[in-house]
């Protein structure tokens, strides 16, 4: 074991041998694919860095030493093509173990990585493209996204080269076989810690996506994610469920993992389903995991005893808030505490249960070691326990590790949310007496009734505690007498039907489960939700239409 993440950071522990401060220790010309990756397979070019596989039954398992010679084969592919520092280049490579090849490879050339997901359409790229000044994308060869790219082509002056993976197409350039023939040898490129590393297209649940960007030195602030959040150990094998095109790849599926040295799992997978992922655990030892609350609630659905978990030490969510009644039966069947966790593109994790905490059921944990998270109200000044505002990070004059550089090209909306010596996330969240944290909602879903300020996330979580509830999602709608009351929109579990009497039930439920007040006197049912591309409700449309 090398112990290469003690290099970059301070920790300090508390006497119940918690993690109560974190340091990122940064060197000015830190590189990560240079530093950590090619380090370790200097030292030990067998430690075994990734186990992929896929749904047609392909198996592979790449050491330190293999990522350091394909990123350096991509290093030259790509610069051969024109690809330099400064550049910005889009991924979309599902969980393509090519993606990982290519992102190094930029990460060696000082190129910005603009990750994105295969679920874009043409105008999505079009306005990604245009939006970042795009020069070149490496692109799966999977479904239809290739055609997808070819027609937002006309339209997109600044993209200059199209790579292909896994297949081959008229006009693409082969990204497999250029690596396969390109040389090993790499001279490294000269970078800084504080230029553009990484770029992410927000997932525009009130408008259109934004272009967050972080800086070489983001991917240190997510040893604190990989070691004290998921407990990622030196010779774990880790899965995080994420496709590379989101931010969550970053947290999960490369930083902080292969600062401690660990394996990460990756299941290239074209759907997912409940069945067919959970053998995985048994059958590759899967020891750590972490996935957004929706897959837990398949899970827990699942008779869980016929399979092979045994392997799983620890069990991480994250993604949106977590209702209590999927941690509780999580807990009840496997004995994982599931410790919540919560941050945003623009951030690394900002509040936290850390190793060794006792987390409370659906509490996000307490501020970040890292940080200096806090709760504040709309004047500006720090909101008493129990009081809701929204969730902010003090900064000062200076810029923590794992902070967004900015929106690209949008001062007026970066100066929207870092003024005043705080950043502000736009979601609001309530503290106990205990410093832990819980979450309300965004600043934007507030629904204000009758002089009450209401949160949607307790009547969500109250909802689906009921088992007729599949997915909800509160909204407020506009009323003459209140200003607006609370209206719950719903898609209900197989085996129930929309009714009268059903929607008195649920309504008795949430004021017998929350202050009366809160409860929904407007419900919808629907067979589903409006969501963004990354899976999240969108509130917003359904407000939208509630308007009409």
């Amino acid at each position: 074991m090398l112990n290469i993440h003690q290099r970059y950071c301070k920790e300090t522990y508390d006497e119940n041998g918690i993690l109560s401060k974190f340091e990122a220790v940064v060197p000015e010309d830190y590189n990560f694919a240079y530093d950590v990756i090619d380090e370790i397979a200097r030292q030990e070019p067998d430690r075994r860095a990734m186990v992929w596989c896929n749904d047609e039954g392909e198996e592979r398992t790449f050491t330190f030493g293999d990522f350091k010679r394909y990123s350096d084969k991509a290093a030259n592919v790509l610069k051969a093509h024109g690809i330099g520092k400064g550049d910005k280049v889009m991924l979309v490579l599902k969980r393509h173990y090519q993606y990982w090849f290519a992102i190094l490879a930029l990460h060696k050339l000082g190129a910005i990585t603009i990750p994105a997901t295969h679920l874009l359409t043409k105008k999505d790229f079009v306005y990604r493209f245009n939006a970042a000044g795009v020069k070149a994308i490496v692109c799966t060869a999977d479904g239809e996204v290739s055609e997808h790219v070819e027609a937002s082509l006309p339209e997109s002056p600044s993209v200059e080269v199209c790579f292909l993976a896994r297949g081959k197409k008229d006009g693409w350039v082969s990204f497999d076989d250029e690596v396969e023939a390109a040389s090993d040898h790499f001279d490294r490129v000269a970078t800084k810690s504080t230029d553009t590393m990484l770029g992410y297209f927000t997932s525009g649940t009130t408008g259109y996506p934004k272009l967050v960007t972080h800086n070489y030195s983001y991917s240190v602030a997510h040893i604190l994610t990989a070691k004290h959040w998921q407990n990622v150990k030196p010779d774990g094998l880790h899965f995080t469920l994420s496709d590379t095109g989101w931010g969550k790849a970053a947290w999960g599926k490369l930083y902080g993992q292969w600062f401690m040295e660990a394996s990460i799992f990756v299941c290239d997978f074209t759907k997912f389903t409940p069945v067919e992922l959970l053998p995985l655990f048994g059958k590759y030892h899967i020891t750590t995991f972490c996935a957004p609350p929706t897959i837990y609630r398949f899970f827990i659905k699942e008779d869980l005893s016929k399979f092979d978990l045994s392997s799983l030490e620890y069990a991480c969510i994250a993604g949106e808030a977590l209702n209590p009644e999927v941690y509780t039966q999580f807990y009840n069947i496997t004995g994982l505490r599931l410790m919540e966790g919560f941050g945003q593109t623009e951030s690394t994790l900002l509040a936290v249960n850390t190793v060794g905490m006792i987390p409370k059921p659906g509490s996000m944990g307490k501020s970040s070691p890292q940080y200096d998270v806090d709760i504040y109200n709309e004047d500006g000044t720090r909101a008493d326990n129990g009081v809701v505002g929204e969730i902010c990070v003090k900064v000062g004059d200076g810029h923590p590790y794992g902070l967004f550089e900015g929106y690209y090209n949008n001062q007026e909306m970066t100066d929207r949310v870092w003024h005043d010596g705080l950043y502000h996330t736009g979601d609001t969240a309530w503290r106990d007496e205990d410093g832990y944290l819980w979450y309300d909602g965004r600043t934007d879903d507030i629904i204000k009734s009758s002089g009450y300020r209401i949160g949607p996330f307790e009547i969500e979580s109250a909802l689906m505690e009921h088992p007729s509830v599949l997915e909800c999602a509160i909204t407020g709608v506009p009323d003459p007498i209140r200003g607006q009351v609370v209206k719950a929109t719903i898609v209900l579990a197989k085996g129930y039907t929309a009714s009268e009497e059903l929607k008195k039930e649920l309504q008795n439920h949430v004021k017998n489960s929350t202050a009366p007040y809160k409860y929904p006197r407007v419900v919808e049912f629907v067979d589903e939700l409006p969501k963004t591309i990354s899976g999240k409700i969108r509130r917003v449309q359904l407000r939208d239409s509630d308007k009409k």
